[in-house]
């Protein structure tokens, strides 16, 4: 039987953090994570021929991970991250970098048509090429694929185009309440408290599953009849990069797995704490949380 794969597609960057470098870029974070729960995972994104492309295969390799990043003219990408006293990080992302100039191939195209699950942002749809790819990879993958589009906003590279494609085309849209804000500027939803935005978009794109995240204040899941809601824990923040990835490849994990959304979710929420206490954002996981699946 032909392999299934869990996929994470889009940006493979370095996170310059103030104690030094550290890999990351959220799809690649999801299928590091996924991976650690036991299933096939695979980061699909491109590098420059440097040192960091160098370093990059290097750290995916010792952690095991499979991946398709091809060399393509453009420098690895880079992201300035700056910490403020809580440990909650601002970015600075460089542009014309190498994750926006992933090519669509054959290789991809074989992945695409045995995912299992593919989580998609909207950062590496900033350029047409990745984009196209996106779109591309979405549209060959098996009715069966669970698609998550892990909105994740960052600066101004988004339009309001490429989030009503992504959302039509999602069955989970995972969003932050920062993000919802946004949103609801961008839609044109004035006026309406989170909950009835969660349950308006939820409706409106006939999706699977609404994942609202919203810091020290908790988490929500939204489905059609259900909410499921969970405190965030309180515990020592490291930094809180990659946490929310962690969050997203652990919910994607617990429910191919069959956990009910409660029981996914609670993971979901356990696994990103740990990860806010440890620096960068691929942690090993520990064997309580992977175990668990």
């Amino acid at each position: 039987m032909q392999k299934r794969f869990i996929v994470g597609l889009g940006e493979a960057l370095w996170d310059c953090l103030p104690e030094g470098s550290k890999l990351g870029g959220a799809p690649a974070n999801f299928a590091y994570h996924t991976h650690q729960f036991g299933f096939d995972a695979i980061a699909i994104s491109a590098l420059g021929n440097d040192i960091l492309g160098d370093q990059t295969r290097k750290e995916l390799d010792q952690a095991g991970l499979n991946y398709i990043m091809p060399i393509v003219n453009y420098p690895t990408g880079t992201v300035q991250v700056t910490l403020d006293d809580e440990g909650v990080p601002t970015y600075d992302i460089k542009e014309n970098v190498a994750w926006d100039n992933i090519p669509f191939s054959d290789e991809i195209e074989a992945v695409a048509k045995n995912a299992r699950a593919v989580c998609f942002g909207s950062l590496a749809q900033r350029n047409s090429v990745s984009h196209d790819t996106i779109k591309r990879f979405l549209a060959a993958t098996p009715k069966d694929c669970l698609k998550i589009f892990d909105i994740n906003l960052r600066q101004n590279f988004y339009t309001k185009e490429i989030i009503q494609e992504s959302i039509a085309a999602c069955d989970i849209l995972k969003i932050n309440d920062e993000e919802l804000v946004t949103i609801g500027r961008l839609f044109g939803y004035p006026g309406l408290d989170m909950e009835n935005k969660c349950w308006l978009i939820l409706g409106k794109y006939n999706l699977k599953m609404l994942v609202l995240t919203c810091g020290v204040n908790g988490s929500y899941v939204f489905a059609p009849a259900t909410k499921s809601f969970q405190e965030t824990p309180t515990v020592e923040i490291a930094d809180t990069v990659g946490a929310g990835d962690s969050f997203t490849a652990t919910f994607c994990a617990a429910t191919l797995a069959g956990k009910s959304i409660k029981e996914a979710h609670k993971l979901a929420v356990d696994v990103s704490a740990y990860v806010c206490t440890q620096v960068g954002a691929m942690p090993v996981l520990p064997e309580k949380f992977t175990k668990l699946l």
